[in-house]
């Protein structure tokens, strides 16, 4: 399943079930998107290979005939870290999603899922995939680009995930506010599925890292013992 090759962003669709794949690629292709479509694990790395020009961004389903979608997600991500990645699963257990996001997932999607929210998603991810690779803007602070789901210190992008920028963003739009890791869990998973503690605080660990690359002499984000954590600049 595909529409013809044009100047569209480019959507491959890893999906083995084929009445959601055809309901996404129509949605997306509705949407402005070309889409194209494989049910089976094995096809996807030849079929990329064989692209003159790959696709801005792979749907991909977590359980699939042939090689996983997680191996897929990291062999994509190391061999095209410009092609986003969005993972589709009906597996919601803490230890998928934090895997899929340490494998280079831009987002995680859990079925079943509104075709309206897959398109939604498909443009803040390529939107924030397209800032990440545009030039870097001059600046001596932390900045959020919430259009493009990027944050800039000193004017370099920190690669943030999605889960990472919600974080930073909520602790940002409230300067010296403590947030329990509850209330972060909240902002990070809209749909209030059951994860431990210990997921907000391998996020906040990441964040603090990519931070410390830039700015390793700062620490903007402080944890409070006992409560959770807040944003606190600089004086």
């Amino acid at each position: 399943m595909s529409t013809s090759d044009t100047d569209q962003d480019q959507v491959l669709i890893v999906e083995d079930e084929p009445k959601i794949a055809r309901l996404v690629a129509d949605y997306l292709q509705g949407s402005g998107f070309t889409s194209h479509h494989l049910a089976h694990g094995d096809a996807v790395l030849p079929w990329l290979e064989d692209r003159r020009t790959r696709p801005e961004l792979v749907m991909l389903d977590l359980m699939l005939p042939g090689t996983d979608g997680l191996t897929l997600c990291r062999e994509i991500r190391q061999r095209w870290p410009e092609v986003a990645i969005i993972m589709l699963t009906a597996r919601v257990e803490e230890v998928d999603r934090l895997l899929g996001l340490e494998l280079g997932a831009d987002d995680y999607i859990c079925k079943p899922f509104s075709p309206r929210e897959v398109v939604a998603r498909t443009r803040a991810v390529l939107r924030r995939s397209r800032a990440a690779s545009a030039p870097d803007q001059g600046s001596s602070d932390l900045i959020l680009d919430e259009e493009g789901w990027r944050a800039l210190a000193d004017g370099h992008d920190l690669g943030l995930t999605a889960v990472e920028f919600q974080l930073l963003k909520v602790m940002m739009h409230s300067p010296g506010r403590i947030f329990t890791r509850e209330q972060l869990m909240d902002h990070m998973y809209r749909d209030h599925r059951i994860v431990s503690e210990r997921t907000v605080d391998s996020h906040i660990k990441k964040l603090r890292r990519k931070i410390a690359e830039t700015w390793p002499e700062r620490e903007v984000i402080r944890s409070v013992y006992g409560v959770g954590y807040k944003y606190q600049p600089e004086e």
